[in-house]
């Protein structure tokens, strides 16, 4: 029990050096191993239970796998897809606070009119002449808006994205499994030939007469 408390502790400080500085990543991170370790422990219950028929074992098996394939795959690309997108929206200047806009106003990024920010996917905040300026603040929103999109993501695959996967996908290999059965069951019925089929309706009926 120790040793686990010791990987576990040791775990946890890595995870926190190597993604301390950025949340949204830590959060990712284990979100997808909490994803994963719910599947395993789902696929071990089913291993294990002994109440289970052998043949739906066989279904639920591979079902389960499945599903947490589904949810590791569809977390893992939704919330990475909307950090990525809500971290290029700040470095690009798209959104902003009012301490990094004053930064941009004084960089001259602005328009021929003199009011709008010239802003865009070219323009990266970090890469500007005397960033450490606002290096601070900058970071600071940076994170808390990565945050933001993580957190997004993760609401529309767990509660949207995730569930309409995996529905569809249980739906069509349920009717594969019921299709299978249902074959599996007609080429184990006992074939009956002629003359039999003939003594046992004349045993049941009489004989039939034209």
């Amino acid at each position: 029990m120790n040793n686990i408390g010791k990987l576990f502790s040791k775990v946890k400080d890595l995870i926190y050096t190597k993604f301390g500085p950025n949340p949204a990543k830590m959060l990712i991170v284990t979100g997808v191993l909490g994803w994963a370790l719910s599947s395993a422990a789902q696929v071990v219950a089913i291993v294990v239970n002994d109440k289970i028929p052998k043949e739906q074992k066989m279904f639920l098996i591979p079902q389960e796998i499945l599903d947490g394939a589904i949810n590791v795959a569809s977390f893992f690309l939704v919330t990475t897809t909307l950090k990525n997108f809500a971290s290029k929206l700040v470095s690009s200047g798209k959104i902003a606070n009012t301490k990094i806009r004053n930064f941009l106003n004084k960089q001259n990024l602005i328009d021929a009119n003199g009011q709008k920010l010239i802003v865009g996917k070219n323009l990266n905040i970090e890469k500007l002449p005397n960033f450490s300026e606002i290096a601070d603040d900058y970071k600071e929103f940076k994170v808390g808006t990565d945050v933001i999109g993580m957190t997004i993501g993760s609401i529309l695959s767990c509660n949207i994205i995730t569930p309409v996967l995996r529905n569809k996908l249980a739906a069509k290999r349920q009717n594969q499994y019921l299709a299978q059965t249902r074959k599996t069951d007609l080429t184990t019925l006992p074939r009956v030939s002629m003359d039999a089929y003939r003594n046992i309706s004349a045993a049941k009926f009489g004989s039939l007469k034209v």
